[in-house]
């Protein structure tokens, strides 16, 4: 599955516009990762833990993306784009959506 940031791929032709496609998660903070935020938060420095937790979940949201394009018959989307919101205390909702299209090469 080709996935683009850009609204055209170069070097490929939109054959069929399919339409919206998203993929979700949630992931909420966890005991052990709140103690060593909280640690890092007194001396400094990148928290480790959530870095990887948003790292698992971003691939998460994009991996159900592809599930959704790929159930509608794309096989690219373009306009990727990802969101990030707070839904909750201690919990965010990573987004990933797009354009799913059928395209095909020119050249």
């Amino acid at each position: 599955m080709m996935i683009s940031t850009t609204e055209t791929a170069p070097g490929y032709e939109i054959e069929e516009l399919i339409g919206y496609v998203k993929g979700s998660t949630i992931q909420s903070k966890h005991v052990g990762r709140d103690i060593t935020a909280a640690l890092k938060g007194l001396v400094g420095g990148e928290i480790g833990s959530y870095n990887e937790m948003m790292t698992e979940a971003r691939k998460l949201a994009v991996h159900r993306m592809v599930e959704d394009a790929e159930s509608k018959g794309a096989n690219a989307i373009l306009a990727m784009r990802m969101h990030t919101s707070s839904v909750m205390g201690g919990a965010a909702e990573i987004i990933a959506y797009g354009t799913a299209v059928k395209v095909t090469k020119t050249v």
